[in-house]
């Protein structure tokens, strides 16, 4: 049914306004608090006002007849919902808002105000309908989920914040160590090639030379740690560059033609020394052996994932390294075998016609369990 022809039903009921009214009546006996206004008199005053509205406000008929409903406002009332109740009634439609208002005692309660126009039929608003409904239990219901989502997002901000400051000075702490173990890194690396310049002996100075390249690719590692955001993963990829160029450039060898292949791929931090190691020893070999007598050649660094794996590939282009190198057990050697275990890495060692490839494959997480061939 149309609202229009609900209005109108009224209009079946041939009864004289007052007692057998039964619409007066209704609104007599309601519970609901309501009152009519007259927009026709000057300052739209209260011209009926029922029971429910004098027991829920405190307020005597006498009180409220023909006085502004704005009686119910107080200190801390909000303005802008009496403006859009003034602004609704001068243009003569509807309003539904909640709206904070004062007993006559005084105390506060959260009215459900609805007001309406009541329109004749030459088109002519003669009363305002408003019903009230104490809401203040829904209200401060609502206001107190509020105010506790807010200090829960509050306590969430500054729980962040003291967590992102822990961060920042742990990180800064983990940076200031990694800066300082390279910097000793350095020192030793000062001395062993001090020493070095004083040894005669051909083999102790290989030797000495060997555990330079070891201290100076830990070095290199502290050093990728300082000045990395993250003081918990280790990017291999990035590191894989640095070291073969580094390792290039101090060899002296002009003829070396460098060729990556890197995606980039992070082990934890504490990975990073035996990937390092492991790294060094075998492009110290490759450099050693492949390209006798100061040659030439290609060597190609990989570094991808693969799965769950990272899969790390150095293949030369020169002469290879000879079967007795691949196959004694060097201290190099055992060293790669050791730090193989402790990474849960596979290691092969294929022809590449001409060259060596190497092929390393180990868990980005330390997990897994492989055996070196």
């Amino acid at each position: 049914m149309e609202a229009d022809d609900a209005w109108h039903l009224t209009d079946r009921l041939s009864v004289e306004h007052g007692r057998g009214d039964p619409f007066a009546a209704a609104i007599r006996a309601t519970r609901m608090a309501m009152i009519i206004t007259d927009p026709r008199q000057d300052d739209n005053p209260i011209v009926f006002v029922n029971n429910a509205f004098l027991n829920m406000t405190g307020y005597s008929r006498a009180e409220i007849m023909n006085q502004n409903c704005r009686f119910l406002q107080g200190s801390e009332t909000d303005p802008n919902a009496v403006r859009q109740i003034r602004d609704a009634i001068a243009s003569e439609r509807d309003i539904a808002i909640d709206i904070l208002n004062y007993r006559k005692d005084g105390t506060q309660f959260w009215n459900a105000l609805y007001v309406s126009p009541v329109i004749n039929r030459e088109g002519e608003t003669v009363y305002f309908f408003a019903s009230q409904l104490d809401v203040t239990e829904r209200v401060d219901a609502h206001m107190q989920t509020r105010n506790e989502k807010e200090h829960f997002e509050r306590e969430v901000q500054k729980r962040t914040r003291e967590l992102t400051e822990a961060l920042a000075a742990k990180t800064m702490l983990v940076h200031e160590v990694d800066h300082r173990v390279k910097n000793n890194l350095q020192m030793i690396a000062s001395l062993l090639t001090m020493q070095t310049r004083t040894i005669t002996d051909p083999d102790a100075k290989a030797s000495l030379k060997s555990m330079l390249t070891r201290v100076e690719a830990l070095g290199t590692v502290h050093k990728r740690l300082y000045q990395s955001n993250d003081v918990q993963r280790f990017d291999v990829a990035a590191f894989a560059r640095e070291l073969t160029i580094d390792l290039v450039r101090g060899s002296g060898r002009q003829g070396i033609d460098l060729d990556f292949d890197l995606v980039s791929v992070e082990v934890p931090v504490e990975q990073a020394p035996p990937v390092a190691l492991v790294m060094n020893e075998l492009l110290t070999n490759a450099l050693k052996h492949a390209f006798p007598n100061d040659s030439g050649g290609r060597l190609s660094v990989s570094v991808k994932p693969e799965d769950d794996d990272i899969r790390i590939t150095i293949i030369d282009g020169g002469v290879g390294m000879p079967s007795e190198v691949i196959g004694n057990r060097t201290f190099g050697k055992r060293l790669i075998e050791s730090l193989a275990r402790q990474l849960n890495a596979s290691i092969a060692w294929h022809p590449a016609n001409p060259g060596t490839w190497i092929d390393i494959r180990m868990p980005r997480d330390g997990m897994g369990n492989r055996e070196t061939p």
